[in-house]
This record gives C-alpha cells, sequence and structure tokens, in this order.
C-alpha cells in the first residue's frame, strides 16, 4: 500500500513517499527548528459499496456506527449560528478544530478506524496518540484515506515522529488482538461491574431519602460486592466538590457510605473534576482558575447552567482537586469514582503540548489520584482512556425512548439517544477486555418512567450484557414484580456467556454459548437503527 506524506511548518515544507506492509509502520522526518502548520499521510484505499466504513468518534458520546460509501457524517452544519453560540454545542466534539463537509461519502473519526467487509477488517490503529490526536479522513469518492496529525503551532526543534500506526488485515480478533498487543496495553482489571445507579430515574432529584430507598430496593436482587453509585445530583453545583448539597443530604455521605457497605455492596460516586458550571461557588469565586481563550473562560457546553474548563496548569486547581478525592476516598469512604465530562481538560494544545498530549496528562493525573480505587471514565476521548481506567464509557447516555424528541435530533452527535448509545456497542464493541472493561450505559427494566418498549428493553440488556462487563441499572428493584426479579437473573447469567459474536449484515443477530450451548437472536426487529 503506498503512502505520500507531507509536513508543513513556519520555516520549510518537506514531503515524501513510500510503502507498508501490514504490521506496525513509523514515519518520521527531520525539520528545522519552528511550529508546524500540518501534517498530512494520504493513502489511496479502494473501498467496495457494500463495504462498511468506520471512524471511531472524537469522544465517548459521539455517535459513530458503521458506515456505507453514500451516506453522510452530520455535523453542525444546518444549525443557526447563534444557536450553536448560544448553547455551546460545538464544545461537546471536535466541531470547534475539524471541519464537517456537508457532502455524501466524506468521513473522519479518531485513533483508529476500520474497513469491514463480511468478517474481514483492515484496520488502522495509531500508535502513538501524545504527539497528537490522528484524525483518519475517508473520502468515498475518491477511495482516499488521509492521516491528518493533530499538532497545529506545535513547537518543533529537530526530528519528528510523521505517524506510528499498526495495519491489519483478518478477522476481528486477528487485527484488534493484534493493535493491542503493538499498543502494549492491557486491561486493570477484570472485575466484571453489576449494580445500580441513580441517575436514569431521578437525574439530579435524588436526597437521602430516596437514595435510602433504592439501596433496600437494591438488597432484593443484587449480590455481595456489586455496586451503589450515586450520581450528579449530590453536590451543591457541579464544581463544588467538598460538601454535600446541605438541603439533599443535610448528614452528608459518610454515613450513608457505611450503610452501602454494609448491606454488601461497594459505593461510587459521580464526579465531574475538571469542569465546573456557572452557579458553582467555584467558578464565583475562582475565575482566574479557569481556562482562558481569547481573553475569556471556554465554555464547554450548555449543561446545567452552563458549564466551563478548570485550567489543569494551575497549581491552586491541583491543589483543589487532590483535596478533592481525598475527601471522596479517606473521608467519606467510596470505592469508585465515576468521573464524567473529562474531555474538558482539554480543548486545546499549545506550542509545548498538543490537545492529545494535554488529555494524557489530564487522565494520568486522575489515576495518581485515584491510586487503587476504581474509575469510571465518561465524557473522554476515547485513546487516552486506555490502559488509565478500570471501567469506561463506549456510548452516549440513553435515553427514556428510543431516539430522543425530534428537536434533539438536530443537535450534536453526543446527545442522548438509546438508538445511538447502540451504535457504539456494536461498533465499538472490540474495546471490552482489550483496552479496559466496557461500559455500554445502563438498561432498564423497570415499567414506569420510560417510553421503551418491552422488546427495546430486552434487547438492550441483552446487547450490554453480552458486549460489556459495566451492567447497571438505574431502575428501583424494590419496585420489581417478581416476573421482572427473575428476567434480571437470567439477563445476568449472560454476563458468562462466552465466545459473543455479533452480525450487523442488515439485522443485528448475535450468537453466544453458555456452558457449552450455542444460542443466536435478532435484536431489535422494527426499531430503526
Amino acid at each position: 500500500m503506498k503512502i505520500l506524506w507531507k509536513v508543513l511548518t513556519d520555516v520549510e515544507t518537506k514531503e515524501g513517499e513510500g510503502y507498508f506492509a501490514a504490521g506496525s509502520n513509523c514515519l518520521k522526518t527531520e525539520l528545522m527548528p519552528g511550529h508546524i502548520k500540518a501534517q498530512d499521510a494520504v493513502i489511496e484505499l479502494s473501498v467496495d459499496k457494500d463495504e462498511k466504513i468506520f471512524m471511531n468518534g472524537y469522544q465517548t458520546w459521539t455517535d459513530c456506527p458503521e458506515y456505507t460509501a453514500d451516506q453522510r457524517q452530520r455535523g453542525l452544519n444546518w444549525l443557526p449560528k447563534f444557536g450553536i453560540d448560544r448553547f455551546s454545542l460545538d464544545r461537546y466534539s471536535d466541531y470547534h478544530f475539524v471541519e464537517y463537509p456537508f457532502k455524501k461519502g466524506l468521513f473522519h473519526g479518531f485513533s483508529y478506524c476500520y474497513f469491514r467487509k463480511g468478517d474481514t477488517y483492515r484496520l488502522f490503529g495509531s500508535l502513538n496518540e501524545e504527539n497528537g490526536y490522528t484524525i483518519f479522513r475517508y473520502d468515498a469518492n475518491q477511495n482516499r484515506l488521509t492521516l491528518h496529525k493533530d499538532n497545529e503551532g506545535l513547537k518543533i526543534g529537530g526530528p519528528v515522529e510523521l505517524f506510528r500506526f499498526y495495519y491489519a488485515e483478518g478477522t476481528e480478533k486477528e487485527v484488534f488482538d493484534g493493535w493491542f498487543e503493538a499498543l502494549n496495553i492491557r486491561p486493570i482489571t477484570d472485575h466484571k461491574l453489576c449494580g445500580y445507579s441513580s441517575w436514569y430515574n431521578r437525574y439530579q432529584n435524588i436526597d437521602e431519602a430516596n437514595m435510602r430507598k433504592d439501596l433496600e430496593g437494591c438488597k432484593e436482587i443484587f449480590s455481595e460486592g456489586d455496586l451503589f453509585q450515586i450520581d450528579d445530583g449530590w453536590e451543591p453545583f457541579v464544581g463544588d466538590w467538598l460538601t454535600t448539597d446541605s438541603v439533599k443530604f443535610p448528614n452528608g455521605l459518610k454515613q450513608l457510605v457505611e450503610d452501602i457497605h454494609s448491606s454488601g455492596f461497594k459505593a461510587g460516586l459521580w464526579l465531574a473534576p475538571f469542569v465546573a458550571e456557572e452557579k458553582s461557588e467555584l467558578y464565583l469565586k475562582h475565575q482566574d482558575w479557569f481556562l482562558k481563550v481569547n481573553g475569556g473562560n471556554w465554555k464547554c457546553g450548555c449543561n446545567w447552567s452552563g458549564f466551563y474548563s478548570l485550567d489543569i496548569d494551575n497549581p491552586e486547581v491541583i491543589a483543589y482537586l487532590k483535596e478533592a478525592f481525598h475527601r471522596v476516598f479517606d473521608e467519606w469512604g467510596f470505592d469508585l469514582v465515576k468521573l464524567d465530562f473529562l474531555y474538558g481538560a482539554a480543548p486545546f494544545g499549545n506550542e509545548n503540548e498538543t490537545r492529545a498530549g494535554r488529555m494524557y496528562r489530564a487522565m494520568r493525573f486522575l489515576r495518581e489520584l485515584c491510586g487503587e480505587k476504581a474509575i469510571l471514565g465518561c465524557g473522554v476521548p476515547v485513546m487516552p482512556a486506555f490502559g488509565l481506567v478500570e471501567y469506561c464509557r463506549i456510548s452516549c447516555d440513553v435515553s427514556l425512548d428510543w431516539n430522543d424528541v425530534p428537536y434533539m435530533r438536530l443537535i450534536h452527535r453526543e446527545r442522548t439517544s438509546t438508538r445511538n448509545a447502540i451504535h457504539n456497542i456494536i461498533s465499538r464493541h472490540q474495546l471490552n477486555r482489550r483496552a479496559y472493561l466496557s461500559d455500554p450505559d445502563v438498561f432498564f427494566l423497570r415499567s414506569e418512567n420510560t417510553k421503551l418498549t418491552t422488546e427495546q428493553k430486552d434487547d438492550l440488556v441483552t446487547l450490554d450484557a453480552l458486549f460489556g462487563d459495566v451492567f447497571l441499572t438505574s431502575d428501583d428493584p424494590g419496585n420489581y414484580t417478581e416476573e421482572m426479579k427473575q428476567k434480571y437473573r437470567e439477563f445476568r447469567k449472560l454476563l458468562k456467556a462466552e465466545n459473543a459474536e455479533i452480525s450487523l449484515e442488515g439485522e443485528v443477530n448475535v450468537r453466544y454459548e453458555i456452558n457449552g450451548e450455542k444460542h443466536e437472536k435478532t435484536l431489535f426487529k422494527g426499531s430503526k437503527l
């Protein structure tokens, strides 16, 4: 396969060509000191019309299904600029630094991509993202794959590694096993995570009373060592992590954690460590702690009262986060933290560090803070989390219906959607037990507070159990009927399945074995994926 490469700096341009074969490949060049303006490599790649195209999305929530060559990857092109600016819709992902051409057959993704024809894969995977995210662009109209290094503005003073990547053709197992062997990455844990999360039923409307109610319900069906996770809503405002909401949790969290432990469960807590909302005490009192871009604080999105990026180069921010994690683990006694909106740590690079390098640094800092306590990563660029968290989300948040309300479907690829979550559970299932244990987000068995059909709920939990290793629900099991309790037990048995495979030719067909017995099932019949 032939590759053409070009590097532009503010002092010179270098280009060349060569060939590469399967396995690990690296391109380097010598450059005069200066600032990088662009790095690109072009590969002529022929893709059949019926071949599937996968481009990994920027962060865990980014919708990234398999495409065909005649489809379009939608950005924010059709939204009015005043709406994008008002709600900071371009801040949730790559929209503020990657162009989305409004044309069929043009696709892009980060860190890895593959082309699949039946059971045969052609995988391109980066082996070094700290020197800049590898952005893959495929133009189906010209059969051209372009690799772009996201390191514009980086100051260099000599040899530069352009791209280090892995290429392989073969079965799914062959190509992904080969890539992770070349990366030398293994999961931190093999312990599957089962249990409860408060978010997808109560959302921020949690308090000590309803958490204790749900805890009692969990005792009826969960096993010793399962997780009871308190999600967003325990804190006064997002960013204020040193105390609890005095109205919702007047007695704090320490005693509640002790009661979770005495019930036989592990205790988990949600935080968004690298951001703070506009109404938080942190934001109001410490304006100098926030990342400055063009003279103003960088707004990450419109959740809550609007939220902003903390500057991880500020020593006071680092000290504050160390104090917060000390309180969560050492004073309150939590065993696991779900760390969310992590992309907020690194929306930009600079002349000394790439955007990706900053994200890696942020993730290593979190690993240091948590020590042997478990991390469930969420809202994070995918590859910087490899090997640094025990568990990681691979999809957007599921919704209480199939695909959210129509007007929400017009916004970013990171929106809440059960349909989109299923896309990613399917297309990213290869990361499970290779990069970390994957979190496909929660499932529902309840009948109240959801518009999903019984078939959709049952198929979602089947997919979660077969292709993820985080098996959480936001139901209150205390409200389960005996039929629901039995259904939960049966679905949980799927976690013991072996040789699980998925076929995506027209329908979603899964195959697996339990105790040597083979099973096959078609999922989501009649639900438009």
